[in-house]
């Protein structure tokens, strides 16, 4: 037999419990199918609260605006002959006035076991903080100002069997809410007022690719050799194939594929999955946007990025300054989408923020310095080569730095094996390829290159990519054969990016841990 979860034990479990019995004794349904409510909250605070309507004798006789709203008993205080609550919906609260001689409930019927029973006291005593109600009515102002519903119907629309936690006390624990997002909604509007906008921010997304032509696509999620990324990948299995499948950790390959079979833009914004630390930064399922325009380059994706990044702020706050916020009571700053944003060269970027000059420095200077920053790990640092040391003193030295949007572009070969060598031969011999990495508040936001289109040049570096793999790199990638088949038949030259969606919300939300942007960020099992 199932054992019941503790909740059934507790007293306040057991007491809607009986009241639902009770509830159902008085002929109502407290699971009605329907209600269509003709308000919400914020509509009637919008168009009412500066208006002369009247008072609540106004209301009494009808003669003020009708109303019809339907969301959660969030507050009840009875007063002899009225009683005054807060409703609120999906868009916040309205008081709301039950009266002795005219609030109704709808399809009450005394019961047999408590025959004096009013509709008054059928709401005094079934209903509780939490339970969902619809309600008509007619607006009016308190003496106070505060706008009200004089409720003339009462529906029960759904009764509650637990309370909502206490925001002070019970929704105090940061990690409660995460894990119970839905009490976190209720009880915190700013964390509803966020999803919203991001929801709006992938509307706008998509509104500004479609303004460029690109076509949004959809690519596999379980995939039989994953690439696109270095990253560790989740493991299932496909018990119908008795294969091995991985969740993919990249959407760069098959929307690579749809660019060599003639489709010109493509984009996918979708869910993957690395399997990797989580900070607050990092939550191993992610969403994240890949796009790839033919015949583009990286520098066209730099004017792409920052013009998008530019629209969204515009559209959310009216300017291109984003406000910014380190913990409460910090000093506000202004983070400025405004194009073009700072363009440095990797090596420009550590003569200016470092004071150090990468071809100058030899590889033990460079290893020296890491090593002194007490940032990176011994035994990795002495098997860098090159280009990797120069990546590292970057993300040692000037990562910090960039608080401001800034791109960062020609990095070493080394980083990536799908980016094109650097057209400029100077710069080739030097072993630099054509990518940006876009930063603002020190995050890296965006990834781009000039794809790599050279079959044999492609082949080398993902065979040395396999390469460390087999030698124990978990976290590079397997030789893919047909993603090189595909380039072999001709990819035309394209620039591609990536965008990490919920660092992008993070910072347009003014959030400060990933965490708060998704709905349901991953948490340890208790």
């Amino acid at each position: 037999m199932t054992k019941k979860p503790d909740y059934h034990q507790h007293e306040e479990y057991q007491n809607r419990l009986r009241k639902l019995v009770e509830i159902r004794q008085c002929k109502i349904d407290p699971y009605p199918a329907k209600y269509t409510p003709t308000h919400t909250a914020e509509s009637l605070h919008q168009e009412y609260d500066t208006k002369q309507i009247g008072h609540s004798e106004d209301a009494a006789s009808g003669s003020t605006p009708f109303v019809c709203l339907a969301g959660r008993l969030v507050l009840f205080r009875s007063m002899g002959k009225n009683a005054f609550g807060h409703l609120q919906d999906e868009t916040g609260r309205i008081q709301i006035m039950f009266n002795r001689d005219q609030t109704l409930v709808t399809n009450f019927e005394p019961s047999s076991e408590e025959p004096e029973l009013s509709p008054y006291k059928f709401i005094e005593k079934k209903i509780d903080l939490g339970d969902i109600i619809g309600v008509e009515g007619y607006l009016f102002h308190t003496q106070k100002g505060e706008l009200t519903v004089f409720v003339k119907q009462l529906t029960l629309l759904c009764k509650t069997l637990l309370p909502l936690a206490d925001k002070h006390g019970g929704l105090a624990d940061k990690e409660l809410r995460y894990r119970k997002r839905w009490l976190d909604l209720i009880s915190h509007l700013d964390v509803a007022k966020v999803f919203r906008i991001r929801s709006h921010i992938l509307k706008e997304i998509r509104s500004y690719f479609d303004q460029y032509q690109f076509l949004e696509v959809e690519t596999p999620i379980l995939q039989s050799i994953y690439g696109g990324a270095e990253a560790r990948p989740f493991i299932t299995k496909l018990n119908a194939l008795d294969q091995e499948m991985f969740l993919r950790i990249s959407l760069e390959i098959p929307l690579k594929k749809l660019i060599v079979g003639g489709m010109h833009k493509v984009y996918e914004m979708a869910r993957v999955f690395r399997n990797e630390g989580i900070d607050r930064n990092h939550n191993p399922e992610f969403t994240l946007l890949e796009a790839y325009a033919s015949y583009w380059d990286y520098f066209d994706m730099m004017n792409f990025v920052e013009n998008l990044f530019e629209k969204l702020a515009l559209d959310l706050y009216g300017t291109t300054k984003v406000p910014y916020t380190a913990h409460e009571g910090a000093e506000t700053i202004y983070i400025d989408m405004k194009a073009p944003w700072i363009r440095l060269t990797m090596k420009e970027s550590i003569k200016k923020y470092a004071n150090l000059d990468p071809n100058v420095l030899s590889d033990e200077e460079m290893r020296h310095l890491l090593l002194e920053s007490a940032h990176c790990d011994p035994k990795k640092i002495k098997g860098l080569s090159r280009g990797l040391l120069i990546a590292a003193l970057f993300e040692v030295f000037v990562e910090p730095h960039l608080i401001q949007p800034h791109h960062i572009y020609d990095h070493p070969i080394e980083t990536t094996p799908l980016c094109k060598p650097h057209r400029d031969l100077k710069y080739r011999e030097e072993g630099l390829v054509e990518r940006f990495e876009s930063f603002i508040l020190t995050q890296e936001v965006c990834n781009s290159y000039s794809e790599l289109n050279d079959p044999e040049i492609q082949r080398h570096l993902l065979e040395l990519q396999s390469d460390r793999r087999e030698a124990g790199d978990e976290e590079a990638s397997p030789l893919d054969e047909e993603f090189i088949e595909a380039i072999c038949q001709g990819m035309p030259p394209t620039g591609g990016i990536g965008i990490g969606i919920d660092r992008l919300v993070m910072i347009l939300t003014n959030s400060h841990s990933i965490r708060d942007v998704l709905y349901f960020p991953w948490m340890k099992t208790i």
